[in-house]
């Protein structure tokens, strides 16, 4: 029996409360290929510390409680308005946080961001927004045992993200040697 050591995303060590581009890599590993989340509600946060650091902050907080709350700087801000007003009629365009409510959104990672300077990469939001609900969960199969494995992933948390068959949950189980 071999022992595979665990392996860590060096970004780990800087455990955030918000969403940050080490989870969306994270997701990205695990073979979530498609980022596409509805955002429950955006709060305006006053005082409010990220990062080791207090300031106002909008933050947009997901129906999947399993994603972090993001915090949306004045970019990604400014599309989430965009996007929330593409789906309502001009009469009910809206620049206020608390209006925008249950919309989808696909993220993706750009990595020429520039922050101070330094090129940090981080999170935007693609302006085109996503059909919910429309495209079927991708396939779990053996080629994605491996990735599940090492993040430790559950059947309840794979179930939620791919369609899995009862005989493919099973030959998980196995692989990773907890069957029944």
């Amino acid at each position: 029996m071999s022992t595979q050591t665990a392996r860590h995303h060096y970004r780990n060590v800087y455990k955030s409360d918000h969403l940050g581009l080490a989870d969306l890599e994270d997701m990205i590993e695990q073979g979530i290929k498609d980022l596409v989340f509805v955002i429950k509600e955006v709060k305006q946060e006053i005082g409010k510390s990220v990062a080791g650091k207090k300031g106002d902050f909008n933050i947009a907080y997901f129906t999947d409680p399993k994603i972090k709350p993001w915090v949306l700087n004045a970019g990604n801000a400014k599309a989430v308005k965009n996007l929330y007003n593409s789906s309502k009629p001009a009469n009910q365009h809206s620049s206020i946080v608390e209006d925008w409510k249950d919309i989808p959104i696909r993220l993706y990672i750009d990595y020429g961001i520039k922050m101070k300077g330094e090129i940090v990469g981080g999170i935007k939001i693609d302006p085109i927004q996503p059909k919910i609900g429309t495209q079927p969960k991708p396939l779990f199969d053996e080629s994605r045992f491996q990735s599940a494995k090492e993040a430790n992933a559950t059947i309840e948390g794979i179930k939620q993200r791919y369609e899995l068959s009862p005989e493919v949950e099973q030959q998980y189980l196995t692989y990773v040697g907890t069957a029944k």
